[in-house]
């Protein structure tokens, strides 16, 4: 059973605009990442309360909230990170919904040369800091979901769960990302299968392999890509998954902050998973 969500903000920055679409494709729920180009740990408590007045009058609940949370150099200071992550399950409380959206750290100084072979050097420090969130959120009654983004310790299958199976927290559960591993040039069926034990959320995007590093600079529809989200998708319904499908297309590009879609590409991407999920015998809750 897979209810359907989105990160509306790939539909349009204004959030009116965001809910308009989201309705046309009887899509109820949100990620909330951003409205107005302005991130969702960054909106003022006024925002924050028309926003919810926004969704209470049109019937939207969220999903999760899509934080930035984790997307930092693992060597910069980690308790300021901290009080974000406090901020998100403060908006949790006031937005109606107990999951947060996580990462697990760039490399040191967010060295874009960094070689993947070092991670183990900064591996203890991840788990570490990522048990801590972990641990915040179970005092909290949060969920913590972990994206398997490009240039965080967890974008390969191996240390997507190494940080999960050694932090070992129902607070801390995967969210699974099949175009991710095919952007990192990693294959999306060993990354379910490494991960799946741990996954309790779905994003839906698909790519080319090897993202733009080989010449594929956005998404594309589910189904197209080298995703195999198929794959996932059927076992998941033979293991009785029920939770969310967040649509995050990434149809005419992305990158650390989001990405863009626009509300005629929308509608599109929604039917696309919807004939996966009918295909694998899945139905939407």
């Amino acid at each position: 059973m897979f209810t359907l969500s989105a990160f509306a903000d790939e539909i349009s920055p204004d959030p009116r605009e965001q809910l308009s679409v989201l309705k046309a494709c009887n899509v109820r729920h949100i990620e909330f990442r951003s409205i107005y180009k302005t991130n969702v740990l960054v909106l003022t408590d006024a925002q924050i309360k028309e926003f919810k007045a926004l969704l209470d009058g049109e019937g939207f609940k969220l999903s999760a909230i899509g934080s930035p949370v984790g997307k930092i150099a693992i060597d910069s200071p980690f308790e300021p990170h901290l009080d974000k992550l406090k901020r998100a399950v403060e908006l949790c409380g006031v937005l109606g919904t107990p999951n947060i959206r996580v990462f697990s750290f760039y490399p040191p100084g967010n060295d874009h040369n960094f070689n993947p072979a070092d991670w183990p050097a900064h591996r203890d420090e991840v788990v570490r800091r990522m048990g801590a969130m972990a641990e915040l959120a179970a005092a909290s009654k949060v969920v913590l979901f972990h994206e398997n983004e490009h240039r965080i310790f967890g974008d390969s299958p191996d240390r997507v769960r190494d940080v999960l199976a050694s932090v070992n927290s129902p607070a801390l559960r995967a969210a699974y990302d099949a175009a991710n591993y095919a952007y990192g040039d990693f294959d999306p069926v060993e990354g379910w299968e490494k991960t799946k034990e741990f996954t309790s959320h779905f994003h839906i995007k698909d790519w080319k392999r090897g993202g733009p590093a080989a010449g594929h600079e956005h998404g594309v529809i589910a189904g197209t890509g080298d995703g195999n989200i198929a794959h996932s998708t059927r076992d998941a319904v033979k293991r009785g998954y029920r939770g969310f499908a967040v649509m995050e297309p990434h149809l005419r590009g992305g990158g650390p902050t989001g990405g863009v879609t626009g509300p005629d590409l929308f509608p599109y991407a929604v039917e696309a998973f919807r004939k996966i999920l009918r295909d694998s015998g899945g139905s939407e809750g």
